[in-house]
C-alpha cells in the first residue's frame, strides 16, 4: 500500500494529468440537482471502462458500480453531483457559462461553487486505482454517484430505488467534501461533523386592500415583519447558550405595488441544528410563533408551512471514524487534523442511517496553503470565498491528489487483507 501512495504522490503520474481534464470538464458543464444526465454518463462510462458492473438511473440520475474482488468487506464510497442555480465569478479560464431552467422554469446560471465536481473526480480516480491494483486489496467496491445533494433529495431517491438484492450491502460507507482549509490536509471528527438543516416555506394570509384603507385590511407585510423579529428570538432567548443553532430568513416576499396592501406575504426560512432534541424544539417554536403572529394580527386563516428541504445530522460511528484517523495519520502525518463540527449540513447519512451501516464523512482542505496561512495568521480565514460563493474555486493542486489518497487510505482500513500471524 506504502507503495502504491508513493507512486500517487509522484506530480509526474499520468492519473493526474488525466483527473485535471475530467475536472475541469465536470467544472465547464455543471448541471442543476435531479439534471445531472451528462455528469452522469461521464461517470458511468468511465467506472465501466474499469470492469466495474454498472447500474445507471438509480433515483433518477444516480449511478452504482460494483466491482467484487475475493472475499472481505463491502466499502461504499460516494461522491455528489449536482452544481448550484448561480453565476460563477471565479475568472478561471475553466470557469462555467452555463445556465439552465431550475424546477420552477426560471433560467439560472450553475456553477459548481460548491465543489462536487472534484469530488466526482476524486471518486472516478479512487475506482480507476482499486481496479487497476486488484492485487493489492480483497473485497467489494461499491462506487455511488449521488444526485440532488443541494435539494436534500438525492441520497432518499437513491435509497428508495434501492431495491433488498439488488446490490450488496456496505459494511462501511465513506465520503468527503471539499471545505475552506489548507490544501493537502484531511480533517476528521467523531461523532456529529455536521449540522440538521431545514428548510420552511411559510405562507401568512391577510386580506388585501387599498394602500390609502389600512383599515379595511389584515395587512401580511406587518404580519410577516413581526414574525421575522420574533423567530430570531428563538435561538437567542429559548436556545441555552450552551447549545448551538442557526435560524436564518433568506427570503421575504409580499406585495407587487406600493399603494396596494397585498392578501399575503411568504417567509422561507433554514435552520440549522446539533443535537435532534433542540432540531425538534426549535421547529415547534417556528410554528408557535407564526401562528401566534397571525392570532395577534386577526388573520382568518391560519398560515401555511411547506417544507422545502431537510438534512439530517451527519453523525460518524466513533470506531470507524478512529479507523479512519489512524489510516490519515499514517499517510498525512501531521496533515491529518481534528476538525470542529461545521453548521453545513448534507445528506450523505440517509445512506448509513436508512441500513444501520456506519459511515465516516471529512474534509479536504482546497484552499492554497499559503493563502490559508496568511489568512488565518491575520485573523481573515472567514474572508476566504467558501462553498456556494460565486468565487469558491478549489486549487487543483494538491487537492486533487489529496482527496484521492484520503478516500484510498479510507477504503484501505477495511479492504486490505489483514496481516498473517
Amino acid at each position: 500500500m506504502n507503495a502504491l501512495f508513493q507512486a500517487l504522490a509522484d506530480p509526474g503520474n499520468a492519473l493526474f494529468g488525466d483527473l485535471e481534464s475530467i475536472y475541469q470538464d465536470l467544472h465547464q458543464h455543471p448541471e442543476l440537482s435531479m439534471q445531472e444526465v451528462r455528469t452522469a454518463q461521464v461517470a458511468a462510462d468511465y467506472i465501466e471502462a474499469l470492469g466495474f458492473e454498472v447500474t445507471r438511473k438509480v433515483g433518477i440520475t444516480g449511478v452504482v458500480g460494483v466491482l467484487r474482488n475475493g472475499e472481505g468487506a463491502t466499502v461504499m464510497l460516494r461522491a455528489d453531483m449536482d452544481a448550484l442555480p448561480m453565476a460563477e465569478n471565479t475568472g478561471l479560464p475553466y470557469a462555467s457559462t452555463v445556465r439552465a431552467k431550475d424546477e420552477d422554469g426560471v433560467e439560472v446560471g450553475v456553477a459548481h461553487s460548491c465543489g462536487h465536481d472534484m469530488h466526482v473526480t476524486w471518486l472516478m480516480g479512487a475506482a480507476r486505482v482499486l481496479a487497476e491494483h486488484r492485487d493489492a486489496w480483497k473485497g467489494t467496491l461499491m462506487v455511488v454517484f449521488q444526485p440532488g445533494e443541494e435539494v436534500g433529495s438525492g441520497a432518499r431517491s437513491m435509497v428508495d430505488d434501492w431495491g433488498t438484492d439488488r446490490f450488496p450491502k456496505p459494511d462501511i460507507i465513506l465520503g468527503q467534501h471539499v471545505m475552506v482549509g489548507a490544501a493537502g490536509t484531511v480533517s476528521y471528527r467523531p461523532g456529529v461533523i455536521l449540522s440538521a438543516g431545514d428548510s420552511l416555506k411559510i405562507r401568512l394570509f391577510g386580506r388585501g386592500s387599498h394602500g390609502s384603507q389600512p383599515q379595511t385590511s389584515i395587512d401580511p407585510v406587518i404580519m410577516a415583519a413581526a414574525t421575522t423579529m420574533r423567530l430570531q428570538t428563538i435561538v437567542s432567548r429559548e436556545i441555552s447558550p450552551l447549545d448551538s443553532a442557526v435560524l436564518t430568513i433568506g427570503s421575504l416576499q409580499a406585495g407587487t405595488k406600493e399603494n396596494i396592501i397585498p392578501d399575503e406575504a411568504t417567509i422561507k426560512l433554514n435552520v440549522r441544528t446539533y443535537d435532534e432534541d433542540v432540531r425538534e424544539y426549535m421547529l415547534k417554536s417556528i410554528r408557535r410563533i407564526c401562528c401566534a403572529e397571525c392570532d395577534a394580527s386577526g388573520a382568518e386563516r391560519p398560515p401555511e408551512f411547506t417544507t422545502l428541504s431537510q438534512y439530517p445530522l451527519t453523525e460518524n460511528d466513533a470506531a470507524a471514524t478512529q479507523r479512519v484517523a489512524d489510516a490519515f495519520k499514517a499517510q498525512f502525518g501531521d496533515n491529518a487534523l481534528q476538525a470542529a463540527p461545521a453548521s453545513a449540513s448534507e445528506d450523505f447519512s440517509v445512506f448509513g442511517r436508512s441500513w444501520n451501516v456506519p459511515y465516516v464523512f471529512w474534509f479536504v482542505g482546497g484552499t492554497d496553503a499559503a493563502v490559508f496561512a496568511q489568512a488565518k495568521a491575520d485573523k481573515q480565514v472567514n474572508k476566504i470565498p467558501s462553498n456556494h460563493s460565486p468565487q469558491f474555486a478549489p486549487v487543483i493542486h494538491p487537492t486533487l491528489e489529496t482527496g484521492l489518497q484520503a478516500m484510498l487510505s479510507a477504503a484501505f482500513a477495511w479492504l486490505c487483507p489483514a496481516p498473517k500471524a
